[in-house]
């Protein structure tokens, strides 16, 4: 059998997480097979859902690595308003549920992070250094592209109308170069374009604080993102990587690269770059 037919057969258990006030779909991947290197938790970004990753998690598991997910409160097949969080470190508290809910202490922890994402496991580490043995940040919405009318609302809105959802605008065709992924993204029923402005406010203040709090980075993490990203700022990534200390980080800028990374053309680069630098700690 082919590994493109593998692959497609490569398919992850779903279950509910009943947490009173919402429900949480989790995702876990077959087991390796074999010894586990460590257990890889994967957080998606803004509007998308954890079935998207499936070809990660192959990855992941064909090196080694137990892989699992969920899909935040909001997003995918989790319960909630389109792009609305209840609270503000709803985001954060849910990762934290998440990981105790399925993780086995025997093994190591990594988060793996895309876009907001990203900025989810750098708040969550930040704020609960012993969640995780290390984390590894995709195009983090460290920075947004924002405009002064963006930042005028943003100033008001949530405090007064914290669940009035708009439009993401979120430009698609710069989400990959390749256009079939533009194309099933589109096309995808799961995915919706809605965010509120709590939950914009939380990205937006949340990026600055993670900026902010850089140089007292001490968690071992993999930062790699998107020269040509437009839709959040590589200058967050890029400032992260100057004020974090080296002995902790590890960069990597793909500058020809779109926002999703694990999705454009070169992917396989992405993916052997991730690969080397887990297996240099849990190989």
């Amino acid at each position: 059998m082919s590994t493109i037919a593998v692959q497609h057969t490569f398919k992850p258990v779903i279950e509910n997480l009943e947490l009173g006030t919402h429900t949480l779909a989790l995702y876990r991947w077959p087991h390796p097979g074999k010894r586990i290197k460590a257990s890889v938790m994967l957080v998606h970004g803004l509007g998308e859902h954890m079935g998207r990753y499936n070809h990660l998690a192959y990855v992941l598991h064909q090196a080694g690595y137990e892989v699992m997910a969920y899909d935040h409160m909001g997003h995918g097949l989790s319960s909630g308003l389109s792009g609305d969080i209840d609270q503000s470190n709803r985001l954060t508290e849910d990762l934290k549920t998440v990981i105790a809910y399925m993780h086995n202490t025997e093994s190591k922890l990594v988060l793996l992070g895309h876009s907001m994402g990203g900025l989810v496991v750098a708040r969550a580490v930040a704020e609960h250094p012993d969640i995780a043995d290390a984390v590894v940040m995709s195009s983090p919405a460290l920075a947004a592209y924002t405009t002064l009318l963006d930042k005028l609302l943003l100033s008001v809105l949530p405090h007064w109308f914290a669940h009035v959802r708009v439009d993401n605008k979120l430009e698609l065709n710069w989400l990959s170069r390749d256009a079939q992924v533009v194309r099933e993204y589109r096309q995808d029923k799961r995915v919706h374009r809605k965010i509120s402005s709590g939950l914009a406010a939380w990205i937006i203040d949340q990026g600055k604080l993670a900026l902010k709090e850089a140089a007292a980075w001490h968690k071992h993490a993999l930062l790699l993102y998107a020269g040509q990203d437009r839709l959040v700022n590589p200058k967050g990534s890029a400032e992260f990587a100057q004020s974090v200390s080296k002995e902790y980080l590890q960069t990597h800028c793909f500058n020809v690269m779109y926002h999703e990374i694990f999705n454009d053309p070169e992917r396989t680069i992405v993916f052997s770059k991730l690969i080397e630098w887990l297996d240099l700690r849990y190989g």
